[in-house]
């Protein structure tokens, strides 16, 4: 399973939630009829999508069997999930979030810088959530700073620019 969203709080007095969006494809993934997924403890829910939406840039949504505000409030801050199978093959050169993170980051010399966590950002200023140890630093996900890319041996290659790791250091 992978994310697409998470649950940020209710809307309205009826169910509705608005999401926080984890997906570069928001209009297909949170459409009327949809199947997403959610978790509590141990216990996976099956929730169809029955009304969507978009405000402010982000879905606001309605659910199956879910129609009061105190409804929507216990999916607050859950992750909705879908099967790895039903995402579409992207085109060459374009990735899921899932398959950067974890990824070992290396400088083309071969030092270590850490490994991605996250991904954050709109798609022309994306950039990557790169710890080792105690130390975190981002790093830009373009073509001229991630010169290689290979999700099957889970390892990302940087020529970044001469202060680049240390200017972006937290």
């Amino acid at each position: 399973m992978v994310s697409i969203g998470t649950v940020a709080r209710p809307h309205g007095r009826r169910g509705q939630v608005v999401v926080n969006p984890l997906t570069d494809f928001p209009e297909s993934r949170f459409c009327i009829g949809e199947l997403v997924y959610t978790k509590n403890g141990t216990a996976i829910t099956e929730l169809r999508i029955t009304q969507a939406r978009f405000q402010g840039g982000r879905p606001v949504i309605g659910f199956e069997n879910v129609h009061s505000i105190t409804d929507a409030d216990e999916l607050r801050d859950r992750e909705l999930r879908i099967p790895e199978s039903t995402l579409s093959q992207l085109p060459i050169g374009t990735y899921y979030h899932h398959d950067l993170i974890g990824c070992e980051v290396v400088t083309r010399a071969g030092k270590s810088v850490g490994v991605v966590t996250k991904v954050e950002g709109p798609t022309a200023l994306r950039r990557l959530i790169v710890v080792k140890k105690d130390r975190v630093c981002d790093v830009p996900f373009v073509d001229a700073v991630c010169v290689s890319i290979d999700v099957d041996s889970r390892r990302i290659c940087i020529n970044p620019p001469v202060g680049l790791l240390e200017l972006n250091e937290k």
